[in-house]
């Protein structure tokens, strides 16, 4: 379906200026913009993600990873094609890097209007929604109709996003908005232009306004071997989130070969727990380790050190949190943890 845009304005000669995301695209008339889901057709910019959705799922709460969000709980997972970054280690490829532009078959997704997203989400008992698997900047129209009519329902909404949406896109999802996991993959620029095409600070501004606002943030880093891995960017990044809130919890998630980079090893573990020991001399209080099971997965209370929440793969096994609190000492543990 072809919906006209949000969050962009009309120049002369029929271009537009769209401000959806960190791009800031300028379109000519008929051209798309660098996500190829966005076309100005004689000025008027429209977006061709609406309802088009190529994924559609159950998923643990935990998978996006979110770990202080509902723990144990299910969310119902939705997603349309296309991104706005070109990452050469994306594991979600065949979805997010083709895009109206290069591929407008309507037989690779199914329209599901925002009420049906929503009924199939309470259907299946889930506690919240998630836009995840591409980048949710892209489907925002879609994503933002769907977070009203949720919430009049008493569900939650999650963003598992790049976090390269601009300032207004995150004003409009304020108060709509409840937790975001943002992919922080690199702490260079230019890494992030050459390998993302992208750039770093525009992701940094939305951690910390997504924080400022209210959203509860967790952040994820896929540890890439001989890319980001060096002690320097992981150090900047544990750094960096610290010095927004040290009760921000740091993912550390391990690396397999897929796409563009299958020349690359995996992660090995000693690789991982030199990063797990960088985000705890950074005094960072909830680091964990993913995509290998049973390594650092649990919570523990930073005061008094007992295990509060037990893990095993995606599944909560135990859980001594409650109403926000340490169960042994009573201490707070930050997050969204409404049993």
């Amino acid at each position: 379906m072809k919906k006209e845009a949000i969050l962009y304005e009309r120049l002369d000669s029929n271009n537009v200026h769209c401000f959806l995301c960190a791009h800031n695209c300028r379109i000519a008339d008929a051209d798309f913009g660098i996500c190829g889901m966005r076309q100005n057709n004689s000025g008027v910019l429209y977006t061709f993600a609406y309802d088009q959705v190529v994924a559609a799922n159950v998923d643990p709460v935990e998978k996006k990873p979110l770990f202080h969000f509902l723990p144990g709980s299910q969310t119902f997972s939705v997603a349309t094609m296309g991104c706005n970054f070109k990452c050469s280690f994306c594991q979600n490829w065949q979805i997010s890097q083709i895009n109206f532009r290069d591929s407008n078959d309507p037989a690779t997704a199914k329209k599901l209007s925002p009420g049906e997203i929503v009924d199939l989400a309470l259907q299946h008992e889930c506690r919240s929604i998630s836009y995840t698997y591409t980048e949710p900047t892209i489907f925002f129209e879609y994503a933002l109709e769907i977070m009203k009519l949720a919430k009049k329902k008493g569900l939650y909404n999650l963003f598992v996003t790049n976090g390269f949406m601009s300032r207004d896109c995150l004003e409009l999802a304020r108060g709509f908005l409840d937790a975001a996991n943002v992919d922080l993959k690199f702490f260079d620029d230019s890494f992030y232009q050459k390998i993302c095409g992208a750039r770093l600070k525009p992701v940094l501004d939305s951690i910390r306004f997504m924080h400022e606002i209210g959203i509860w943030v967790e952040v994820t880093t896929l540890l890439i071997p001989k890319q980001n891995d060096s002690p320097e960017q992981l150090k900047g990044i544990a750094d960096f989130l610290s010095g927004v809130d040290k009760d921000m919890p740091w993912h550390i998630s391990a690396f397999h070969p897929d796409y563009k980079l299958s020349h690359l090893p995996p992660t090995d573990l000693d690789s991982l727990e030199k990063a797990y020991k960088i985000g705890k001399d950074a005094l960072l209080r909830y680091v964990y380790v993913g995509n290998l099971r049973g390594i650092r997965e649990d919570t523990f209370c930073p005061s008094c050190g007992k295990k509060l929440i037990l893990r095993h793969g995606f599944s909560v096994e135990e859980n001594k949190i409650s109403s926000g609190r340490c169960s042994y000492c009573n201490g707070i543990i930050k997050g969204i943890f409404n049993e």
